[in-house]
């Protein structure tokens, strides 16, 4: 089958396509035929080995042996292991699994839901990872209560456009997106009820007070945030790109933490997962119309690289689908 490989760390470019054996199902897992992908930052991250703290983790390289990337996944169940009850040969599916910029791939059913029915395996793949941080970042992280006030600091990315609609859908009483100019009738239109541009020199935020700010940007200091926030207020960091190339902004988590002990202002770092019953959820919400899946691009399997160099360089509305099957 074929399938975009990685057996070293650097650019897009060391990312390739390659015949590579299907693989069978285990004991507790399914086999999908893989019809949509995306990319995300955490993509980037792990194809460069940036942070260096990444080479220590479960997503590192092993010497001598490719990896298959990719982790949002959609498609079509086509066998199930030993054990499996719940998921059938034909069950069209999203949700997460290891190596899903391939064909084929193997899945655990937990990690997976049945496809939201209104929309296509394109914009199903681009809604796990980045819908479930969102979900996870404003319910759990954030205790989101109805009637708040929020800030989406990078509302215009992948994570940032699911959660200025979960936070409306969720019963947020005032959504603030922060994004650049390009993206500014996007936030607007996904239910922002006020949009600011961070590029303009007269962008201002200083006065206002939040209940819950969402640090998807990470360029902030937390001097900022906590002049952002009300005194019982809280951050949720999603991520960050602007930190070191040892720990990637994990340093700048820690603080926030620390803060928190000595003030009556919460910092939380978020470490999303991908459940069944949040996926369940996000699909109601698709299907409902509350939620629509932004797709900036969409691109072959084997043109990944370029994908990925796009996601860097080219600041995209939304997420980047990668079609695997048509």
């Amino acid at each position: 089958m074929r399938a975009v490989v990685h057996d070293v760390y650097g650019p897009p470019q060391v990312l390739r396509l390659a015949q590579v054996d299907r693989p069978d199902p285990g004991p507790g897992e399914v086999l999908v035929a893989v019809r949509a992908s995306a990319v995300d930052q955490g993509l980037w991250h792990v194809t460069a080995g940036l942070p260096y703290l990444i080479r220590a983790t479960p997503f590192r390289l092993r010497r001598g042996r490719a990896r298959v990337r990719g982790m949002d996944v959609a498609g079509v169940v086509q066998a199930v292991g030993q054990g499996v009850t719940d998921l059938r040969p034909g069950d069209e599916v999203y949700g997460t699994c290891d190596g899903a910029f391939a064909e084929y791939a193997c899945a655990e059913p937990r990690r997976l839901a049945p496809k939201p029915t209104g929309v296509g395996f394109g914009e199903a793949a681009v809604v796990p990872v980045s819908g479930c941080t969102a979900l996870q970042a404003l319910r759990d992280a954030g205790r989101l209560r109805p009637g708040q006030s929020v800030l989406v600091l990078g509302a215009g990315g992948g994570v940032g456009t699911f959660a200025v609609q979960l936070a409306k859908a969720l019963g947020a009483g005032h959504v603030t997106g922060v994004c650049g100019s390009r993206h500014l009738e996007l936030v607007g239109a996904l239910g922002a009820d006020e949009v600011v541009d961070y590029t303009r020199p007269d962008a201002r935020l200083h006065g206002r007070r939040y209940d819950l700010v969402l640090d998807i940007a990470g360029g902030r200091p937390l001097s900022e945030l906590r002049r952002l926030l009300n005194p019982r207020g809280t951050v949720v960091f999603v991520g960050g790109e602007t930190g070191g190339r040892w720990f990637g902004g994990l340093d700048r988590q820690l603080r926030g933490l620390l803060l928190g002990l000595v003030t009556s202002q919460r910092f939380r770092p978020l470490v999303g997962t991908q459940r069944h019953d949040d996926l369940r959820q996000l699909a109601r919400f698709v299907d409902s119309g509350a939620v629509r899946p932004v797709v900036d691009r969409r691109y072959p399997l084997a043109e990944l690289s370029a994908a990925l160099t796009h996601l860097r360089e080219g600041h995209p509305g939304g997420k980047i689908a990668i079609d695997v099957a048509l």
